[in-house]
Order: structure tokens, then C-alpha cells, then sequence
């Protein structure tokens, strides 16, 4: 027995390997030979689409039409190598007409085969969409024509003038494809007549003829900035074809056109040309010239340029990255089959099963361009395909699928009943299969709704001990089927017979949304929507309105029937809030209530303000909700706006949203799910608010693992990001291969970097896989990131990709233009950036001339970078008014100039320079204008000048003071010096001829002083220093009057001496510097009698001086008190001092020696009535002077 089973399970095995290697051979001889391809014909023309296809013999072929099987007839008919004969081919209305999409059908005993699709046209022409119009132009600018139709096959245009057709490209005349004539550097003779000659198979149009008048140019043409009169368009061109892009620009002098990518890629130079004087054509388009191209007109030898983009989309056909492979399976396995595709637009993937459309059931499910059918049954084996397509193409890859049967497999289980439970549980019971139970090891139980489509299959796994089951996660009153599979280790029994049955009903499982409008101030509109099946668990028989004010306790309340969806509240009172909620019931009782809905009745006016829009809310997801409106024509005309609020429930409200009044809907971004939220509406005129309407709608729930026992979708990929203008990006992104029998749509959120409130980020819902996102801030950061729903089930974030828009061209001119003459041939410019925001300058543009040159349009320019806000105009001519203007620019473009500024450059007859003359207006003009100041910093420098003032006159008055102070002191110390000189000379005598630590000077006459610091070669008397005639060179701002007198009178003194007199010492100084590194630093001292004559001289000179005694440093040499030999004394005896007085002069003395000469201090006391003079040398030796009085 064993050997029999043995043998028979050897058998088994060949004859499975035998129907596996058989079907795929079968499978692999079942294949197209010529397949259908596009065409274009003339009407009445005969035309063949091909269609052969080889296999297993026999092959039927049939042809289908938009997806309907083609009749024959005697001018339509079968070939008999399966290809189509149309003989004559028309072009009826309707379904009469040829034209439409063909494919070939061809089957034999493996299954079924469906060909690409093939596109029938007629050919045609249509009437022009665009015509060339009159035009005017400037002798020497661009004419430019255009016209545009639209044909099948595209049309070949050319171009007459005065019905003489042109050359398709000469010097100056350029033809584009796309139906443009350019005409450069037009001249008279270019003036005339011209139109367009539209020409293909099907027929030839002419467009009308447009006049081109010529105007003499200018004598004398100002500069004029670049501007772009034709830029590229956005355009959208099919895989190999040629792009066109056109760019024409104007100016003084002619601009230069040139061309680059907005994203600093290179331009393929091997299919690139330019075709006239800056058109882009691109030949052999590929993927990789998809783009942004930025045309660019730039003035010769300046920077003073202007851009235009356009956004090149390359469309390709279908292609298939991964493709479907045959399978063998057993029954009641599963089979996955895989299929990618790529291409522009993104293809849509399409299942097949033996040429029809496969639709998603319990079994078959399709996602993420997978096939998978589980439970696999006979009838599962069938030749598979996948289908991508979109607007350029479709292409096609098939497989089979292989079912293999178990000879010895459990039967069906039998006698399948359900019973209903309650609203969400049915019991499930069945017997055991009738042939080989025993070898049963579990069974499967499944389960889906009854009604609609695409409804997904649940399936519950138990063990064979039992044969009773209770489903208990069921809907209230719905439709279930129900079937169960017996496994044994060999596989699965057939399905066994499908049983219906349906749950109770429940109370409902929620309250419908209310919407609130009123009519007049003493009534209110209610309204909802019936609950969907899954909330109303049942049909809803009734529904209970309750409703009362906000002051009030007292509850009214009105029951409807459960079709009514509506109720009209009257005699209310006006202006005041009312509270409303609503219950439904079904056969059971009644569901949950809903929470209050405040609302309140417009105010009692004579006022025409706008009525209640109609509001309809929806969700869009599970994050988006869609409010729509409209308005009664009769209000639509005096609505200024409206006003949308909304707010999570027990939420405050948020500030309203204000919309234009053409618009009439409005998407709510980034909610939460499973949230009730309250809308509010109004639209308001002139006169004030209008009626308001209140609505509030829930959002569903986006888990879905726990609800849907599936995964969440895979978010989009291949997000890219381009910028297309300073105000918008585009976006586009790649969709997750879902079936195409699901809607999928896309929340995009966007949001600058770095941005702090929630609430102001972007959401935007679109279902296509681009979206052009607008109204940005220019030159901002923004990120993005995409999520798709579908089917309730929303994926997670895509990854954010960041992109910045472009900076916007200035539209202001530069602000605070000033002009100042800093010099006879010099002027500075000087400005602020404009006055506005997110505006980047990369650099000012300076025009400026004389007004002879500016009658001749001659400007001079100048470029500074974007930084700089100021300018020298040098080289000016004197006598000449000069007119300058200031323009900033970026590489969007440029702005305007700002107001024209006069510049008067006087001739200066005296010759001094205009900054240092008193008198001049220029002077006058450079301190006004150079600086710039503010109203803030002409009050400080006003204060500070004040302040300084002050000081300078107590400092004067303090001098006064303390000169006759001085004078007094000499006068008195003058009749005491005889006493005291006696004592002074005793006490030098007994020093012998040690070198003196002290030194008797005489006192001078009451009208001199001695500058006893060293540091100068003056002589001071009671009113102020007397300068030698070897000062310095007089420089512009020097003293005037007396002084001039006083330097005369001395101008041929050299040394300032007195005579040596016995008895008598005298303090003797050089003007002239002598320092000897071998000589000691001594002082060399002369004494002056009070009766010399040449002190007398010296001391009247003093007094013509006018001097006030103060002096600056900058205008007197720092001099060393130095000796020379033989002019020293060896000795002073007490005969040598006459006496001396403590002179004032000494008070005034202060630290005025630098650093590489003697640091004197000055020691005043009153010992014995003596003033003490102490002197520290920066030199070796050490001399200090001891005064008697």
C-alpha cells in the first residue's frame, strides 16, 4: 500500500510539474506580432491598423473601439491576419465618426491579450485662435506679428509681406515654428502689409493682413534701460520633440540676450541653438532639459540688465521599471503580481484579466502598484496584464496566472447558516466537509459587506474543533455574505456556498450637523444632512429640535418626521442669541443629542445689508475641510467682502478670515481628526455686517489600523521644488502606485523657515501630483511637505524639501537722494536703500550730466554695488548745473530712478578752496549736506556747541581775572625786592663755586615775564606773549589785526637778549635748538635790568601785540633750554642780585615739555615769602631755582 501511495504521489508531482512547464509554454506562445499604432488621415482615405498575434492555435481577434467591441460592415471589416480595414474613413459627429482609440483583442484557450492603444485622427485644420494685429514701431526697434491654430497634423507657417512670402530667416527677419515673425532693426521699407500662411494635409489658412507702420526715429535718443517685450511662456513638449523659447528685448543702446538655468545647470549646447537674435530653440527634448530658463537682456558695458523665466515640462510616454512575472499557485493560496511604470505625467496602472478590467473585491486587492489575490480559486487562472497610461501613451506587460488542483483536498464545508445576533454581531455556523473532514486542521471564515464596491474582506482563522462562530464587529443594519474555506496540510477545500444576512438596527451613533441662517431679524433657517449609514445605524424615523434663548432656562422642543431635513423658526426676537441642538431616533429609540448652537437673530434696521450666504461644508480628509457658498443674485451686487470664522467645539473663536467677494470657497488646513468644528459666515457693504450663517461639521478619523487592519499609505515621493517667480514655487511629486479606481488627494503645507506661529502655515489641497503654490513673500525661505489621503486613510509627512523664492525687483526708487559739492570739480551722492521689505539690491545705477548733455540724452553712468549707498561725481565743469538720479537694481530687474536732483557748480573767481573760505557757499553747503544729519543729531550738535561755548568763555573770564591778579602781584613785589635781595645773596655766597642748587633771579619790570618752562622762545608781558619773527609759516585760520604790526616790529630779532650789567642778572635765550649728547642739559640764564633799554623795547613791542597771551602748541617749537661754554657764569655772588620779585607768570605755568625733554614741575609756597621753582631734567643733571622776594 505504501508503494502504491508512493507511486501515486510521484505521479502527482510530474503531473504538477508537467501543467507548470506546459502553461508557461503555452503562456510564452501568445503574443502580438504587430500591434496598432497612432495615425492621421485624410477623410475618405482607406486606412489598416495592424493587429497579428501568435499562439496556440485556435486565436480569435477582436477589435475594439473607446472599449467597445468594433461591428463590422462593408466599409469596416476584419482582415485575415486579424488587422482592421476601414475603407473610407469619416468624420461624422458623435459615435458616427472613425476618429477614437483602437485596440485588438486576441484570446485563445490560455485566456485573453489586449493591444496598446491606438489613436485614429482625421486630419483638420481649425479657424485662427490668434491673428497678427497693427502695429507702430520706432524706426530701428522689433516689430513683432504672431498667429497661432490649432491642426491635425500640426500646421507649417510661413509669412507674407504685401502677399510676397518671406524667407523663413534672413539678418534681420526671424520666423519662429510656433508662428511668431520678428523683424529687427526695422527700417522704412519694412512698412506694409503682412500675414500669416497656415498649411498642412488637410487644408491652407490665411490669416488677415496686419499694417506695419514705420515712425521716424528720434534725432537725439535718450538711454533707455533693458526691457523685454516677448519673453518665453511656460510650455509643456513631448519626449524628442523641439522646444521654442522666445525672448525679444528693446533698449538704448541694443541689449545684449543671453540664456541660463535657474538652477545653475549647463545648457546642453548639442541640441541648443539660438535661433535669431535670442530665441532658444531646443531640439530632441529629453528629460534632462526640463527646467527653468531664464532669459537675460543686458545693456552692453553695464550691469543695468532685466530677467524673464519660463518653466520648460518634457511629457514622456508610459515605461515599465518592473513588470509582472507568470505564477504557479495552488488553490486557495496567493498570488502577488508587481508592476512600476514611469513617465510625465505620472502613469495611472490599470489590471487586466484575459482583456477586462480587474475590479477589487475581498479576494483581489490592489495597492501600491501591486496585484494580490488571495483565496485563489479555479477561475483565478487567466492571463494578467498591466496597463500604464497616460496623455502621451500606454504601454502594456502581461503574465499568467497557474492554479494547481489537490486530487485529494477536503470537499466544501456544508449548510452554511447565520443568524443575527444584535446590531453587530452575527453567529456563523456550518457543518463538516463531507469527504476527507477528518483531515481537516482548521478552518477560515470571510466576510464582507454586501453592497457597493471595492469593500474590503475580512477573514478569521479557527481550529477544528468547532464549527460555530460568532462575528461580532459588524455595522448595524447592513448587508453581510459570508463563506468558509476547510484547510488541510495539502490545502484548501473549495469555498463553500455564500449566506446573506443582515444586523439590526440601533439607536443612532451620533446627532446631525446643524447650519443656522436667518431670513429676517425674527426667524431662523435650520437645516442638516441625513446621517451617513455607518452614524444613522439604521433608517431614522424621527428627529427632535430644541431649542431656547441664551437668558433663558426654558427648553422648547419640536419633533419631525425622519425625511425632513429642514425647519423654519418665525416670530423670534431680533437681535438676540438662540441655542439649538438636535437628536434623531430610529425603530429603537433615540441616539445622543448634539451640543448647543448659539445663534444670533440680526438686529431691527432700515439698512440693505447682505442676506445669508448658503453655506455647505464638507471634509475633504481627515485634517481639511471644504466651505463652499453663494448668495441670491440680488445680493451678490452690493457685497464688499465676507467674513469666515471657525473654531474647534468649546474652543474660543478665532479672528475671521477676510475674503474677496468674488470668491466662493474657502479650504480649512492642519486640523485635528475626529473633531467637531464650528463655521461661521457673513458678507458685509458698506453699510455694515451682514446676516450671518452658522454651520458646524465634523471631521472623520485618519487612524487606520485599528479601523482598517491595513497600514497607512506611503507617503508621496520624488518631491521637487522649483522656483518660478518671486512670489511662487512649484511643486511637483510622485503618487504611491495605488488602483486608479481610487480618488487620491494631496495636502501640501508650507511655511517660511523658522516660523513661530502655527497658525499662520499654509495648507492646500489639490488632487493633481503638481501644484503651482502662490501669493509667497519674495526672497523667503519656505519648506514643504505633501501627504496624500485616500479612501479615508491618510499617509504620514513626506520629507521637507526647502526652496527659496526669488527677490522681487524694486519697485521704489532709492529714498533721501542728496547732492553735495565737496569740492570746485567734486560732488558727493549719497542715498538710502528703497523703502521696502524682502528687496535685495546687488547694485545702484548713478546717471548724471550737465544740462547740455542732458538735452542731448547723454548721460554718464555709474554702477556701486549694493552695499554702497554713496558716490563721487568728479571731474565737474565750474559754471555748469548738473542733473543726477539714482536707480538700485537686482537680478530680477531693475527699479525706477528716483526724482532728479540739481546740481549748481559756481565759478569760484577768488581761487581759494570753497571748503576753507568763511564766505563761501560751498563751505556752507559741505557741512549742511555732507554729513547728512538727522533732526536728533543736529539737536546734539547744537547742545554740544552751546556747552562748549560756555566753557570757552568762563575760561576767558577766569584768564582775565587771573591776568590782573598778576599785574597786581609785580606792583607790589616790586617795592619789596631791594629788602629782600641782601638775605638771597648771603645765602649764595656761602655755596662757593659748587655748581648753585639755587639761583637768584632779579625780578623784571612789572610789565615782563619769563616763560620760565623752557619750551618756547617768548617773552610774556602783562598782556600776553611777543612772538619771534621766525614763526611758523601763517596758516588760514591765524590771527588778524595787531598781530600783524607786532611781528613786523620784530621781525629782524634773532635773539632776545639783554646786555650783561654788573651787579645785575640777566636770563639770556635762544630760539634755535642745540642739544649735544656730550653736553650736559643745563640753563643757561640772562638777567635783565628793570631800566634796559631792550627789555624796554621788547616789553612796548609786547604791549602793540594786543596779545591775549595764549597761544597753540601747533604754532611754536618746543625748545630745550641749553648752555654753551663761556656763556655760564663760574660763580654769582651776592653783588650779582639786585633783587627779585616772585613773579605771576610762574601761577600760570603748566605741563607743556613733551616726553624727550625735562618734565617741570612747578612748587608754589609761601615760606618766608618765597616762591620755589623745582625742575626735574629728563637728562642726567637735576636744577632747581629758589626764588627770594
Amino acid at each position: 500500500m505504501a508503494h502504491v501511495e508512493r507511486r501515486l504521489y510521484q505521479r502527482l508531482l510530474v503531473f504538477v510539474a508537467f501543467l507548470h512547464i506546459s502553461g508557461v509554454f503555452c503562456f510564452s506562445e501568445l503574443f502580438f506580432i504587430k500591434e496598432p499604432h497612432d495615425v492621421t488621415v485624410m477623410r475618405k482615405e482607406a486606412v489598416i491598423l495592424d493587429c497579428q498575434a501568435h499562439g496556440e492555435s485556435p486565436i480569435d481577434v477582436r477589435w475594439l473601439k473607446n472599449g467597445v467591441k468594433v461591428v463590422e460592415n462593408e466599409r469596416v471589416y476584419h482582415l485575415p491576419n486579424g488587422s482592421l480595414y476601414i475603407s473610407e474613413v469619416e468624420s461624422r459627429r458623435g459615435d458616427k465618426s472613425d476618429e477614437g482609440l483602437y485596440q485588438c483583442l486576441a484570446q485563445n484557450k490560455y485566456g485573453a491579450i489586449l493591444s496598446q492603444k491606438a489613436r485614429l485622427t482625421i486630419a483638420s485644420i481649425s479657424a485662427f485662435a490668434i491673428q497678427p494685429t497693427p502695429a507702430v514701431v520706432t524706426e530701428g526697434s522689433v516689430a513683432r506679428f504672431s498667429c497661432k491654430i490649432s491642426a491635425h497634423p500640426p500646421s507649417i507657417i510661413t509669412w507674407e509681406f504685401n502677399r510676397v512670402t518671406l524667407p523663413l530667416a534672413t539678418e534681420r527677419i526671424t520666423v519662429l515654428p510656433s508662428g511668431v515673425l520678428q523683424i529687427h532693426r526695422v527700417q522704412q521699407e519694412d512698412a506694409g502689409n503682412y500675414r500669416c500662411i497656415c498649411t498642412n494635409i488637410a487644408s491652407r489658412r490665411r490669416s488677415t493682413e496686419a499694417t506695419l507702420t514705420v515712425a521716424a526715429a528720434p534725432r537725439s535718443q535718450l538711454p533707455q534701460r533693458p526691457r523685454i517685450i516677448a519673453g518665453p511662456q511656460n510650455i509643456s513638449v513631448s519626449l524628442h520633440q523641439s522646444a521654442i523659447l522666445e525672448c525679444i528685448a528693446t533698449g538704448n543702446p541694443q541689449p545684449i540676450i543671453s540664456w541660463s538655468r535657474a538652477d545653475s545647470k549647463s545648457i546642453d549646447v548639442y541640441s541648443t541653438k539660438v535661433l535669431g537674435n535670442g530665441n532658444l530653440i531646443i531640439t530632441d527634448i529629453k528629460p534632462q532639459h526640463r527646467g527653468v530658463y531664464m532669459c537675460r537682456a543686458t545693456t552692453p558695458g553695464t550691469r543695468n540688465y532685466t530677467v524673464a523665466s519660463a518653466n520648460i515640462t518634457v511629457l514622456a510616454p508610459p515605461s515599465l521599471v518592473e513588470w509582472p512575472e507568470s505564477l504557479t499557485r495552488p488553490r486557495a493560496g496567493t498570488a502577488r503580481f508587481v508592476c512600476r511604470a514611469e513617465g510625465a505625467p505620472t502613469p495611472q496602472i490599470t489590471w487586466l484579466k484575459n482583456g477586462d478590467k480587474v475590479h477589487s473585491n475581498g479576494r483581489i486587492k490592489m495597492y501600491n502598484s501591486k496585484l494580490v489575490i488571495n483565496q485563489i480559486i479555479p477561475e483565478d487562472d487567466a492571463i494578467y496584464q498591466c496597463q500604464a497610461e497616460n496623455e502621451q501613451g500606454s504601454v502594456l506587460s502581461m503574465a499568467r496566472l497557474i492554479v494547481v488542483m489537490s486530487e485529494d483536498r477536503p470537499s466544501a464545508p456544508r449548510n452554511i447558516q447565520a443568524d443575527t445576533v444584535s446590531s453587530s454581531a452575527i453567529l456563523l455556523a456550518w457543518e463538516r466537509p463531507q469527504y476527507n473532514s477528518d483531515k481537516v486542521i482548521a478552518y477560515s471564515v470571510h466576510y464582507m459587506k454586501a453592497e457597493g464596491l471595492n469593500n474590503e474582506e475580512y477573514q478569521v482563522v479557527i481550529g477544528n474543533d468547532t464549527t460555530r462562530y460568532i462575528i461580532d464587529d459588524l455595522e448595524p443594519a447592513r448587508n453581510y455574505t459570508f463563506y468558509v474555506v476547510a484547510y488541510m496540510p495539502m490545502g484548501a477545500s473549495r469555498m463553500s456556498d455564500n449566506v446573506f444576512k443582515h444586523t439590526l438596527e440601533d439607536v443612532p451613533l451620533r446627532a446631525p450637523e446643524l447650519s443656522l441662517t436667518s431670513r429676517s431679524p425674527m426667524d431662523i433657517q435650520v437645516s442638516w444632512q441625513p446621517l451617513p449609514d455607518k452614524l444613522s445605524r439604521g433608517r431614522v424615523s424621527a428627529y427632535r429640535l430644541s431649542y431656547r434663548t441664551s437668558t433663558e432656562s426654558t427648553v422648547s422642543q419640536i419633533e419631525l418626521p425622519g425625511d425632513k431635513t429642514q425647519h423654519f423658526f418665525q416670530n423670534l426676537k431680533p437681535d438676540t442669541i438662540y441655542l439649538l441642538r438636535i437628536v434623531a431616533a430610529t425603530s429603537v429609540g433615540w441616539g445622543e443629542q448634539s451640543v448647543w448652537t448659539s445663534h444670533r437673530t440680526p438686529k431691527t434696521s432700515s439698512a440693505l445689508v447682505p442676506m445669508a450666504p448658503e453655506l455647505r461644508l464638507e471634509p475633504l480628509n481627515c485634517t481639511a475641510i471644504v466651505a463652499r457658498w453663494q448668495l441670491a443674485p440680488r445680493n451678490s451686487i452690493s457685497v464688499q467682502g465676507y467674513r469666515l470664522f471657525h473654531h474647534e467645539e468649546s474652543q474660543s473663536e478665532t479672528s475671521p478670515v477676510q475674503l474677496r467677494a468674488l470668491e466662493n470657497t474657502y479650504t480649512f488646513g492642519g486640523l485635528d481628526p475626529r473633531k467637531k468644528y464650528h463655521v461661521k459666515l457673513l458678507a458685509y457693504n458698506f453699510v455694515g455686517d451682514g446676516y450671518q450663517a452658522d454651520q458646524t461639521i465634523s471631521t472623520p478619523g485618519c487612524v487606520s489600523v485599528r479601523d482598517r487592519l491595513v497600514p497607512p499609505p506611503p507617503p508621496p515621493h520624488n518631491v521637487y521644488t522649483k522656483t518660478n517667480s518671486s512670489n511662487s514655487v512649484f511643486l511637483h511629486w510622485g503618487r504611491p502606485a495605488f488602483t486608479s479606481s481610487q480618488a487620491v488627494n494631496y495636502t501640501v503645507r508650507c511655511n517660511p523657515v523658522g516660523l513661530q506661529n502655527a497658525s499662520l502655515v499654509l495648507y492646500l489641497q489639490t488632487s493633481e501630483q503638481n501644484l503651482l503654490v502662490r501669493d509667497l513673500e519674495p526672497n523667503t525661505k519656505y519648506e514643504f511637505a505633501i501627504r496624500l489621503h485616500i479612501d479615508q486613510l491618510s499617509s504620514p509627512w513626506s520629507p521637507v524639501v526647502y526652496q527659496s523664492t526669488f527677490p522681487d525687483a524694486p519697485t521704489l526708487p532709492p529714498s533721501n537722494v542728496k547732492v553735495t559739492l565737496i569740492e570746485e570739480d567734486t560732488a558727493l551722492v549719497s542715498w538710502k536703500p528703497p523703502d521696502e521689505p524682502n528687496v535685495a539690491v546687488t547694485h545702484y545705477t548713478i546717471l548724471y550730466a550737465s544740462r547740455n548733455a542732458w538735452i542731448a540724452g547723454e548721460w554718464q553712468v555709474l554702477q556701486r554695488e549694493g552695499t554702497i549707498t554713496m558716490s563721487l561725481l568728479e571731474k565737474l565743469k565750474p559754471g555748469q548745473i548738473y542733473f543726477v538720479k539714482v536707480s538700485a537694481s537686482n537680478h530680477m530687474g531693475n527699479g525706477p530712478f528716483s526724482h532728479t536732483m540739481e546740481l549748481n557748480v559756481q565759478a569760484d573767481s577768488s581761487g581759494h578752496d570753497p571748503r576753507l573760505s568763511q564766505g563761501s557757499t560751498h563751505s556752507t553747503g559741505f557741512s549742511d549736506g555732507f554729513y547728512h544729519l538727522d533732526q536728533k543729531s543736529m539737536t546734539g550738535i547744537t547742545v554740544g556747541v552751546c556747552i562748549a561755548l560756555i566753557c570757552i568763555i568762563i575760561c576767558a573770564f577766569i584768564i582775565v581775572c587771573r591776568g590782573k591778579n598778576r599785574t597786581f602781584s609785580a606792583a607790589k613785589t616790586y617795592g619789596e625786592g631791594v629788602n629782600t635781595s641782601a638775605l638771597i645773596t648771603g645765602h649764595l655766597g656761602s655755596e662757593g663755586q659748587a655748581e648753585p642748587a639755587d639761583v637768584s633771579i632779579p625780578r623784571m619790570s612789572h610789565n615782563h615775564f619769563i616763560d620760565a618752562k623752557g619750551g618756547t622762545n617768548l617773552v610774556i608781558n602783562s598782556l600776553g606773549p611777543v612772538q619771534s619773527s621766525t614763526k611758523k609759516k601763517e596758516k588760514w585760520f591765524s590771527f588778524n589785526g595787531n598781530g600783524k604790526k607786532g611781528s613786523k616790529a620784530v621781525q629782524n630779532m634773532t635773539h632776545i637778549s639783554a646786555s650783561y650789567q654788573p651787579r645785575t642778572a640777566v636770563l639770556t635765550f635762544e630760539d634755535e635748538l642745540s642739544m649735544s649728547p656730550d653736553q650736559p642739559t643745563t640753563l643757561q640764564a640772562l638777567l635783565w635790568r628793570p631800566g634796559d633799554s631792550e627789555g624796554s623795547s621788547n616789553s612796548e613791542e609786547s604791549h602793540a601785540t594786543g596779545d591775549s597771551g595764549r597761544y597753540s602748541h601747533d604754532e611754536t617749537e618746543m625748545t630745550n633750554l641749553s648752555s654753551r661754554t663761556g656763556s655760564r657764569p663760574p660763580s654769582l655772588s651776592t653783588e650779582d642780585s639786585a633783587g627779585s620779585d616772585c613773579s605771576a607768570a610762574s601761577k600760570e605755568s603748566d605741563e607743556l615739555m613733551g616726553e624727550s625733554c625735562a618734565d617741570l614741575k612747578l612748587m608754589e609756597s609761601v615760606e618766608s615769602g618765597c616762591c620755589h621753582y623745582e625742575a626735574k631734567s629728563c637728562s642726567e643733571s637735576e636744577l632747581s631755582f629758589q626764588v627770594g622776594v
